[in-house]
C-alpha cells in the first residue's frame, strides 16, 4: 500500500499497517475466494480495475459505503464521472474512487490546426481533406484482440458520443437501438472511406505506429496512453524521441499534440469510457475504522496529490486535487478540459457479465465494420444480444 510508512508514523498508537502484496492477475479472484470461504480478508483492497466491482457484486465481496462516503467531508468535491466508476449494477457505491483514468482524443495540431471536430459531419469533412493530403484522419484500437478490449476504447467513446448504451440498466443487454446503429454506420463510413490504416485492426497495439509518425492525426485512447505511444515524429519532421513517456508531454508542451474530447452527435455530449482506482472494503474486515481513517487520509490534499501520481496513475476525481501544484503542467491541465467537456461512464452499465459481453459486442461490431460491411447492423446486433440475454 503506497505511503505506507506515513501513514503508520501519523497514526502511531492506533494504527500499524501492514501490506499484503499480492499479483496483480490474482488479487480479484483471490478476495472473492478468501470472502466466500469466511477466511481472513485485508482491511482495505486497493482497486485499479473498475470492472472488478461487477465481480465483486455479485460474489457479495466488497461492503456497500454509499452512506459512509456521502457523510464525508470530501464527498461533494468527487467528479461525478469518477464516482460512476466504483457503482455497482444496483447504483450502490462500493469503492472510493481517488483517481480516473478516462478515454480521450490525442491529436496531432497541424493534422488539425482549428481543433477537432465537434460533429460527425465535420469530421467526415476534414477527413476527406486530410485523405487528399495523404494522412488518415484516425486510428483506434480496432481489433478484437485481448478478449474485445477495443470495445472500451474508441467503440465504446463512439457508441456513448452518439447517445448509445448496451443495456437496459436492469443487466439486460440492448444493442439494437437506432443511437448504437448510428454511431455503427459512422465507423463503417470512416473504415470504408481509408480514412482510418488498415493498421488500426492488426492488433498487438500496433495502431498506436499510425500515431507515432503522424501518419494518422488523431488517437482516441486513455488518458495515460502517453506513458507508451513513443517515441514520436510529428507532421513537420520534428522528433520526440527519448524513447520514454517523455516524448509525449514534450510534443504537448511544445504545442505539436493537444488533447480533446472526442466528437458528438447531435443533443449528445463527447463521450468517453472511464476506468478508476480506489479502495474497496472487504465484506469480513475486521478493522473497518482503520480502513475509514486510511481513505480520509488519502483524501486530504497533500497526501491524495502524491497518491494519484504514483499508483493511481491517473487524473484526480477529488477537485481539490486538480489545483495542486504537482497537476499544474500543460498534459494535466489539457487533459483537466478535455476531461471536463467530456461525459465519461463505464461501459458495462449494468451488465453483471463484462468480461463476456466485452468479447462478444466487440466481436460483432468488428464483423460489421471490416469482415461484412454489407451485413445488415439490427440483425447482428439483435443476435448478440439475444445470445447474451440468453444466459441472464
Amino acid at each position: 500500500m503506497f505511503l505506507i510508512q506515513q501513514f503508520n508514523e501519523e497514526f502511531a498508537g492506533k494504527w500499524n499497517w501492514v501490506n499484503q502484496p499480492k499479483a496483480f492477475d490474482r488479487m480479484t479472484t483471490e478476495l472473492v475466494a478468501a470472502v466466500q470461504a469466511g477466511g481472513e480478508v485485508p482491511d482495505i483492497f486497493e482497486l485499479s480495475n473498475s470492472q472488478d466491482i461487477i465481480s465483486f457484486y455479485q460474489n457479495g465481496t466488497v461492503q456497500d459505503l454509499t452512506e459512509w462516503a456521502q457523510a464525508q467531508s470530501w464527498w461533494d468535491d468527487l467528479d461525478p464521472n469518477g464516482v460512476e466508476g466504483c457503482k455497482g449494477p444496483d447504483g450502490k457505491l462500493y469503492c472510493i474512487p481517488v483517481s480516473e483514468r478516462p478515454q480521450l482524443v490525442y491529436v496531432w495540431k497541424d493534422r488539425y490546426p482549428d481543433g477537432y471536430p465537434t460533429t460527425p459531419e465535420e469530421f467526415l469533412a476534414h477527413a476527406e481533406e486530410l485523405k487528399e493530403e495523404g494522412a488518415y484522419a484516425i486510428t483506434f484500437f480496432g481489433s478484437t484482440d485481448y478478449e474485445g478490449e477495443g470495445l472500451t476504447r474508441f467503440i465504446w467513446t463512439t457508441l456513448s458520443s452518439f447517445g448509445g448504451s448496451l443495456d437496459d440498466g436492469q443487466g439486460n443487454m440492448v444493442l439494437d437501438t437506432p443511437e448504437n446503429v448510428a454511431a455503427i454506420e459512422f465507423i463503417r463510413t470512416i473504415v470504408e472511406n481509408e480514412y482510418v490504416p488498415e493498421i488500426a485492426f492488426a492488433g498487438g497495439f500496433q495502431e498506436e505506429e499510425a500515431f507515432k509518425d503522424a501518419s494518422a492525426g488523431s488517437f482516441p485512447t486513455g488518458l495515460f496512453g502517453y506513458r507508451y505511444v513513443n517515441p514520436l515524429t510529428a507532421p513537420d519532421g520534428t522528433a520526440y524521441d527519448k524513447g520514454s513517456p517523455e516524448d509525449m508531454l514534450d510534443a504537448i508542451a511544445a504545442g505539436d499534440v493537444y488533447l480533446s474530447p472526442f466528437l458528438a452527435a447531435a443533443g449528445n455530449e463527447p463521450g468517453c469510457g472511464i476506468d478508476v482506482a480506489g479502495f474497496a472494503i472487504p465484506v469480513g474486515a475486521k478493522n473497518v475504522d482503520a480502513a475509514y481513517d486510511y481513505i480520509n487520509w488519502i483524501m486530504t490534499p497533500e497526501q491524495n496529490a502524491v497518491w494519484v501520481q504514483g499508483p493511481g496513475g491517473g487524473f484526480p476525481v477529488l477537485g481539490a486535487t486538480q489545483s495542486h501544484e504537482l497537476f499544474q503542467t500543460p498534459f494535466y491541465e489539457a487533459a483537466a478540459e478535455a476531461v471536463n467537456a467530456s461525459a465519461c461512464t463505464p461501459w458495462y452499465g449494468s451488465l453483471e457479465r463484462p468480461n463476456e459481453a466485452q468479447k462478444m459486442v466487440m466481436s460483432a461490431i468488428y464483423t460489421l465494420i471490416k469482415e461484412d460491411p454489407d451485413a445488415d447492423i439490427s440483425e447482428v446486433l439483435t443476435q448478440t444480444q439475444e445470445e447474451y440475454n440468453a444466459n441472464n
